[in-house]
């Protein structure tokens, strides 16, 4: 599944984005209340605050520094959850609200995958990481949900089976949109199951060099 992805700021469409993030009040609030400045550039973790595309209060495409996870207590600890699975979305109490009405799109230049780990000739436990993004695309839009908590926003990634092709790799695959469905896709007033099957599912995966 998706645990990491990476930002190109040489790419302009990028670039821009991540600008406008900066500038917003909330991008401040994050760094000094929090200690979380926003990632500008490279890979970014769960838990880093990275700049999302949601609807404003007209109901119009915006840009908002959002952190990386949906927060759950588990035994007495707060742990993130990254991603949300598209088959479950609609009914876990937990995405539910935000697959109905709070849906956004997470700008990359692509998404990092580790590949199922195989034994090595030594006993070990081998594990590729892979590039992946849609053929002939510079800018990669993931599907997400947000919700806040205690006065920030925070999102998730949905994530689906996997293609045939990149099964081989890993079963879990980010949901892709092309960019002319980013405002279909994070109006509350659309349904989200009608856009499904608009999914990017022509990709390129590299091992990462890196």
């Amino acid at each position: 599944m998706c645990t990491r992805y990476f930002m190109d700021r040489d790419e302009t469409v990028l670039s821009s984005i991540i600008d406008t993030a900066l500038t917003t009040r909330l991008a401040r609030k994050f760094q000094i209340e929090l200690s979380k400045p926003m990632v500008t550039s490279g890979e970014v973790h769960p838990t880093d605050v990275a700049p999302v595309l949601a609807p404003n209060g007209r109901g119009e495409r915006a840009v908002y520094p959002m952190k990386w996870g949906f927060t759950i207590t588990v035994e007495g600890k707060q742990k993130p959850v990254v991603n949300a699975r598209i088959e479950t979305a609609s009914a876990k109490p937990l995405f539910s609200d935000a697959w109905a009405k709070h849906r956004c799109v997470v700008p990359a230049s692509w998404y990092f995958e580790w590949e199922h780990a195989k034994d090595g000739p030594d006993g070990s436990k081998k594990s590729d990481k892979y590039v992946i993004q849609p053929t002939g695309k510079s800018v990669t839009w993931l599907c997400g949900l947000y919700r806040m908590e205690n006065g920030y926003p925070v999102f998730a990634v949905i994530t689906k089976p996997s293609t045939e092709e990149l099964s081989r790799i890993h079963d879990r695959m980010p949901l892709m949109l092309p960019e002319d469905k980013i405002d279909d896709w994070i109006s509350p007033d659309n349904d989200p199951d009608a856009l499904i099957g608009y999914a990017l599912t022509d990709l390129i995966a590299e091992k990462a060099t890196v």
